[in-house]
């Protein structure tokens, strides 16, 4: 599935910036032209970051790139796809991309450096759970002289599944050198059915953090069970806090307790 947004041809002589006309008014009956030499590179998505969505989050991504031609680039745009290929592509992001604003560099004319932005609103536009993961970025350019050039991949970005966990020590107060048992649960975003659910089968740290202390120590690394749930045992030893820690994954998002306090007499 290609999205080629309707241009005007902008002479890089007189202006230092070109805008992109979303999709939906792409123009009728424009003769097809040929390939342009343009390249793209510093394709960023995000600030580099992973974009983590919960049930009903809502977030502007921000994609930056640069693009080269020998003529001059009129016009460059960008969007995101997820799927086998751009064809077969079960997800498109924006949906009609808006525009997106280049402009040329003062000491080299051949290049510009592009940015556009948009929103995306994980209750509208993820509505299954085989989204999380990569998701590419097509980059499009138009030269000075009307050619096009088309970069399916042109750089990657991450989608991932908020994830939350918790956690609680108990008994407390507790006597020193006594079992203490760590219970919590680690669940994360379905959209699918629009609640979070338990993440079984995943590794999480159990930490402690001694009172009056900044740092946390990992004590041992547990599996979580079905529905996610997490229990483990450790011995008190002093005043302090014990958290749950996950990392995260591929396609969900890292996820940290706060910290829970016993008391050791």
């Amino acid at each position: 599935m290609r999205i080629r947004p309707a241009v005007a041809v902008v002479s890089l002589a007189t202006a230092l910036s070109a805008s992109v006309i979303p999709a939906a008014a792409q123009a009728a009956g424009r003769t097809a032209a040929a390939s342009s030499d343009t390249t793209f590179s510093n394709v960023v998505v995000n600030g580099g970051k992973d974009i983590v969505l919960g049930l009903t989050t809502r977030k502007t991504v921000t994609i930056t790139w640069t693009a080269t031609d020998p003529d001059g680039v009129a016009a460059s745009w960008a969007y995101l796809w997820h799927g086998p290929n751009t064809d077969d592509a079960d997800g498109i992001l924006p949906t009609y991309p808006p525009a997106g604003t280049c402009t040329v560099s003062p000491t080299e004319h051949t290049t510009s450096t592009c940015k556009m932005s948009f929103g995306v609103d994980a209750a509208r536009d993820f509505d299954h759970n085989g989204l999380a993961g990569t998701w590419n970025v097509l980059a499009e350019a138009q030269d000075a002289n009307d050619d096009w050039t088309a970069v399916d991949v042109a750089g990657t970005a991450q989608f991932k599944r908020y994830a939350k966990v918790t956690v609680n020590a108990s008994p407390e107060p507790v006597k020193r050198g006594r079992t203490i048992t760590v219970t919590g649960k680690l669940t994360r975003a379905n959209w699918e059915s629009g609640t979070y659910t338990g993440y079984q089968g995943r590794s999480v740290q159990l930490q402690f953090r001694k009172k009056g202390s900044t740092t946390y120590t990992t004590l041992k690394t547990i599996t979580t069970g079905s529905n996610g749930t997490l229990q483990t045992t450790t011995k008190a030893t002093t005043d302090g806090y014990f958290r749950y820690l996950f990392t995260g994954t591929a396609t969900t998002g890292p996820s940290t307790a706060v910290g829970d306090f016993v008391d050791v007499r």
